[in-house]
């Protein structure tokens, strides 16, 4: 452990501690290094500048007013420079300067080409300013004369240049910048947002999670990941340890009155204080499963934030990760206030299409069919988990949704006013003593624990009651589960648990060999193989862009472990359970036309959609499956379409499969899906994604 913390840090150093010792040659030299400053860096600044003589405090690398780093030439420095520069006139002085800002708090890699003749600025790589100097400029200049150089930081004693500088190299004439740039990047660590549970984000940015009493607190997940500056995931044996500070000044928030740690890991079911419990590095990530003890309202309603370090390492801010700020509030006030704040209409035949609802912040798409029946479903709070694609969460269903068979979801909580069966007491009694009367193998506690559980401490229970009950248990489980949540769309994933615990088990037994660990490349046909098995579908395979979402899904690099299997079989298998279905089958075969994609983000969805001249005309989508959904939650294994919209903006609506296929069951004439989106009013043509080879 020591070594590979040593092997982590021994080239990081303070900007001003830098010193570098130049041998000019032949009127010329190159420098580089990795470059990290701090937000409260003030500018303008004089980052580096000479000490030679005369020269001594002439500037050489400076960041501007304007937040932009200029390199100065070697005749300035040498001659033209007065002995305090005024950076506020760089522009009567030749130079070359970058384009935009400077980044702040981001390892950028800086290259500066010297000589008599000209002055180059690299910036991460790429030259970001070229100069030449005239032969008038260059007759005083270096090539005179000077052979050495000393550049130092220019910052002084005021501590108002704050920043790191790694592998700073002094290169010789025949190396290239662009060759060193590649070499010992440097590291930092940060919040993978797309691992994140069971956090509600709000339009403000401010993450509010639900905390307090031990009976009310609720786990939520995050991984951090440790990556160089190329964002590739480093394999470090290394711990992190997680924290809750103040967010005004990130001071450690204290004990509540019962002594309790503020923030807690839970570890198989087991509180403790998160400072006690570090996390282990696989493959550059570090999981944790957190609970928050803390309520923002016991602390002056201040707010939080998760400081994520690794022990010994803490002295670099570039090796902490902070979450953005966070509001921790109890259960009922939560409850409280997305009723108070966000409702939908009462009116349950309000058919609204998507002309009709184009730029609301909550869009419902209908696909329009004379035979789908009303069907009326109780509300259900909403949460929005921090990654994932904000077009859907099937827990914004509404009661009395007519004919919802694509809907969009964002940020907002949705109730409606209106009495549903689940609202009307006589209904609801009714409901339950026709369900109490027959068998019931689960208890109403175990009921009421899935309903409110997370994402997490839902699967947990779904693997240990798949494993002693039978499927026809597992249905009448379901249908207690939608009875009491109100939310009909639970049932499908709790109707294949059993089915793909078993499955995923037996693939991962036939994968591994009993090994721990396998290299990715020897079962991506195995993957393959178990994929179109399920699907039901041998005439398209997967492509490599395929096989690398799976990878990014399943959390890993050269090696699959059963934990990132386990993830990726979580998202995979109800992708294929609904290409199963006939409706989805056909399309997904097609390949003239491609209804559906492949596997794709919503970045590479949105791109395909804006041409070399903006986005392309109005109507235009595509099909995919939102890689942030994975089994149980309710979207796992639905399609998004992205589209055009009729004011050029790109919107993303979930077609609510639970639904589709039951309307499905009971018309045998139905329309083709295909159909039924055309017939959509902003829907007229399909796109296509355009993926390198």
């Amino acid at each position: 452990m020591a070594n590979e913390e040593k092997d982590s840090v021994e080239y990081y150093s303070l900007l001003k501690d830098f010193r570098a010792e130049i041998e000019v040659q032949e009127g010329a030299f190159s420098l580089c290094f990795w470059l990290y400053l701090m937000s409260s860096t003030a500018f303008p600044a004089r980052l580096i500048q000479v000490q030679s003589g005369a020269t001594e405090g002439a500037p050489f690398l400076v960041l501007s007013e304007k937040k932009k780093m200029v390199l100065l030439p070697l005749g300035i420095v040498h001659k033209e420079a007065p002995e305090t520069c005024d950076l506020t006139s760089l522009s009567e002085v030749p130079h070359v300067a970058m384009e935009t800002e400077f980044p702040m708090e981001k390892w950028i890699h800086i290259g500066c080409e010297v000589s008599s003749d000209f002055v180059l600025l690299h910036i991460d790589g790429e030259i970001a300013g070229k100069r030449a100097m005239s032969p008038l400029f260059n007759k005083d200049s270096i090539s005179g004369g000077l052979t050495k150089i000393t550049l130092v930081c220019g910052g002084g004693d005021d501590n108002s240049l704050q920043g790191y500088v790694h592998n700073h190299k002094v290169l010789p004439l025949t190396s290239s910048i662009m060759e060193y740039y590649a070499k010992d990047p440097p590291l930092q660590l940060s919040i993978d947002n797309s691992s994140a549970s069971e956090i509600e984000e709000g339009s403000d940015g401010v993450w509010s999670i639900v905390g307090g009493k031990a009976s009310c607190r609720r786990i939520f997940s995050l991984d951090v990941v440790l990556l160089d500056a190329f964002s590739h995931p480093i394999n470090k044996e290394l711990e992190v340890i997680a924290s809750l500070v103040y967010a005004d000044n990130g001071a450690p928030v204290e004990k509540t009155s019962d002594g309790e740690a503020p923030l807690l890991a839970s570890q198989d079911g087991v509180e403790f204080a998160s400072c006690d419990r570090p996390s282990k590095m696989l493959h550059g990530h570090a999981s944790f499963k957190l609970k928050i003890s803390q309520l923002s309202s016991k602390c002056d309603n201040r707010m939080f934030r998760i400081m994520f370090h690794m022990p010994k390492l803490e002295t670099y801010p570039f090796l902490k990760a902070f979450s953005p700020p966070i509001r921790c509030i109890s259960r009922n006030r939560s409850t409280r206030m997305s009723s108070r704040l966000w409702k939908r209409p009462a009116s349950a035949n309000d058919q609204l299409n998507l002309s009709q609802l184009s730029g609301l912040d909550d869009e419902t798409l209908e696909l329009h069919h004379s035979s789908i029946h009303e069907e009326k479903l109780s509300p259900s709070s909403k949460r929005c988990r921090l990654g994932q694609d904000d077009e859907c969460n099937s827990h914004s269903r509404t009661a009395n949704q007519v004919k919802n068979v694509v809907r969009r979801s964002d940020s907002l909580e949705e109730l409606d006013d209106s009495q549903t069966d689940s609202e009307n007491p006589e209904a609801r009694n009714s409901a339950l003593k026709s369900t109490s009367s027959s068998r019931n193998p689960m208890s109403d506690a175990t009921i009421f624990k899935y309903c409110l559980a997370g994402l997490t401490e839902k699967t947990l229970l779904l693997k240990e009651i798949s494993s002693t009950v039978s499927n026809e248990e597992l249905l009448s489980f379901s249908h207690q589960v939608s009875l009491y949540s109100g939310c009909s769309h639970h049932r499908h994933q709790i109707a294949m648990a059993k089915q793909l615990i078993e499955e995923g088990n037996k693939a991962w037994n036939l994968i591994s060999q009993n090994k721990h660990q396998v290299p990715w490349e020897s079962v991506v046909f195995e993957i393959e193989e178990q994929f179109m098995k399920i699907a039901a579908c041998n005439s398209r395979a997967l492509t490599q862009q395929d096989f690398e979402l799976l990878r990014r899904i399943a959390g890993c690099q050269e090696y699959l472990a059963q934990e990132n299997f386990e993830k990726m079989w979580c998202w995979l298998y109800p992708v294929a359970l609904t290409l199963s279905k006939d409706w989805i089958n056909t399309m997904w075969s097609s390949t003239s036309p491609k209804w559906i994609e492949g596997f794709i983000t919503k970045e590479e969805a949105e791109t395909s959609l804006q041409g070399s001249r903006g986005l392309q005309e109005s109507g235009t989508f595509v099909l995919r499956f939102p890689n942030s959904r994975s089994w149980p939650h309710p979207d796992a294994g639905s399609l998004v379409v992205t589209y055009v919209g009729s004011k050029h903006t790109i919107h993303n609506k979930l077609i609510s499969l639970d639904q589709m296929f039951s309307f499905a069951e009971r018309e045998k004439n139905a329309k083709p899906l295909q159909d039924m989106l055309l017939a959509e009013p902003e829907l007229s043509r399909l796109g296509r994604i355009i993926r390198s080879r």
